[in-house]
């Protein structure tokens, strides 16, 4: 227990509709991420050496009051492979009889293996922690290093997804297209393609909760709902091409 009381918690939602496809869950958002990603939404959550603000005695006495009322736990972030603490956490919720899904990007591949029991050629070696996994694919391989601010980043993407693959888990791929990003679209379909992916989900930037020089500059593309439908009707077609399903979140 020890262990994943550890966890770092910024926040804590009781119950969400939208985290994971179909279920019912609580979210625990996790301190800390490596990445900078310039659309990012929870900002105020990055830096890894702010405490937590939510024990995680907290989430376990929420599942006490809500079992067979919500489904299972989503480990959002923030980056939440980033801490340790998430395998001991994420197994504390299995074992107390809820489902566990995780938001990641794909920064620590070496984690995400641990939490799917994988070894480094797709073998089970362990139990699964983690029942379905929405990953973020956030740029076209050389795109990554000026979106996220790491140089490492997009070779940990390509190993993350390939993870996924080779671990068989239930997952959603889903990329966030800015107007920065939007020509970077099809060759995020060729990656996806190429690591064995067959569907990625495209949502459309917001400027709810993102840097105030973000949202300014969101804010003045007054024609951008117009223009991602467009990229999105492209995408679908470029999709049918690599044999990847392109689906549109509202």
């Amino acid at each position: 227990m020890s262990g994943a009381a550890e966890l770092r918690i910024a926040g804590l939602v009781p119950l969400s509709t939208v985290d994971w496809p179909g279920r019912l869950t609580a979210t625990v958002f996790c301190q800390g991420c490596p990445w900078r990603c310039t659309y990012c939404h929870n900002t105020a959550i990055l830096d890894p050496t702010v405490p937590g603000q939510v024990p995680f005695s907290q989430v376990e006495e929420l599942l006490g009051r809500r079992r067979g009322l919500l489904d299972g736990v989503v480990f959002s972030g923030g980056e939440a492979t980033a801490q340790h603490a998430l395998i001991p956490a994420a197994a504390r919720v299995r074992e107390v009889g809820f489902a566990v899904g995780l938001h990641t990007g794909g920064a620590h591949p070496a984690r995400l293996r641990a939490l799917l029991g994988v070894d480094r050629a797709g073998r089970r070696v362990g139990p699964a922690l983690v029942d379905w996994v929405g990953m973020d694919v956030k740029a076209s391989p050389a795109g990554y290093a000026e979106l996220v601010g790491s140089d490492a980043a997009a070779a940990k993407v390509e190993e993350s997804l390939g993870i996924l693959r080779d671990s068989g888990a239930a997952h959603e791929l889903r990329m966030t297209v800015t107007p920065a990003l939007a020509g970077q679209v099809p060759e995020v379909l060729d990656l996806v393609g190429r690591q064995g992916g067959t569907s990625l989900v495209l949502q459309r930037a917001r400027a709810d909760g993102a840097s105030p020089d973000f949202a300014a500059a969101l804010d003045g593309e007054e024609d951008w709902p117009e223009r991602f439908a467009a990229i999105a009707e492209r995408a679908a077609e470029r999709g049918e091409r690599c044999g990847v399903t392109v689906a549109v979140r509202p």
